[in-house]
């Protein structure tokens, strides 16, 4: 599993406009023999090959999306991936990270937005892969995950806790946590310091005041203890949650 992991961070970049995707069939997209787009990356058969899709949200335009069918039984939906030397300034701002962007075959942020949309179908759950500071991929599972809406900041809400690379977003420390926090951006400060933690720290994140993780930032991220300014990569993803 780790040799597949680190292949997800070494996708080259490629263009993600939906008319150059009909155009290139790298991207395992058939449109014509597609009846109706899947609702996230959990319809797409099984056995197809991690890549570029095309999936339509309830309610919603198609997007295009990254979807990773090797980690964990597959189906996941994959909402950002940066790495420490990436080419993308993940400075933005709120309409930015509402709609999303960067090239969903390198690093990228879907769109807070788009994130909701897809998660209000059902009850999700969310994998974050972190590669720490030796390159290698540690994993934090949440077995609920979930947006409020924009009216609402986009609040996080996180499960339980399961993995390998410590539990930094459900932090104890009310000056760290990122569960059920709002969604902050360099010109909505929506965190519970006295200053904009999102300008200070240069990344839309869900802050308090300010963070024990910061994976949408340009240089060196952060997840808690596991790495403090060294991790070279992340990885988040979404699914719905299994129940048995």
């Amino acid at each position: 599993m780790n040799m597949q992991i680190l292949q997800i961070f070494k996708k080259p970049p490629s263009n993600t406009s939906v008319s150059a995707l009909k155009k290139n069939k790298s991207c395992h997209i058939v449109l014509s023999a597609i009846l109706g787009w899947p609702k996230d990356c959990s319809e797409i058969p099984t056995g197809r090959p991690s890549g570029v899709y095309i999936i339509q949200p309830t309610g919603l335009h198609p997007l295009v999306v990254y979807c990773e069918m090797n980690v964990t039984d597959g189906g996941w939906t994959v909402i950002q991936r940066n790495r420490h030397n990436t080419a993308i300034t993940w400075a933005e701002s709120w309409s930015t990270y509402k709609y999303g962007f960067g090239d969903v075959q390198s690093d990228y942020w879907l769109g807070t937005e788009y994130i909701y949309q897809i998660a209000k179908q059902k009850v999700y759950q969310a994998k974050f892969v972190i590669e720490d500071a030796t390159g290698s991929p540690k994993f934090a599972d949440y077995n609920l995950f979930s947006l409020e809406d924009e009216s609402h900041g986009y609040r996080l809400r996180l499960g339980s806790y399961t993995g390998t690379a410590g539990d930094a977003m459900t932090s104890e420390n009310p000056k760290n946590v990122h569960n059920n926090m709002k969604f902050s951006a360099k010109d909505r400060d929506q965190d519970t310091y006295r200053r904009n933690c999102a300008y200070s720290y240069e990344g839309g994140w869900w802050y308090s005041a300010c963070y024990s993780v910061r994976l949408n930032f340009k240089g060196g991220l952060t997840w808690g203890s596991l790495c403090t300014g060294s991790c070279k990569s992340s990885l988040i993803l979404i699914k719905p949650a299994l129940y048995h």
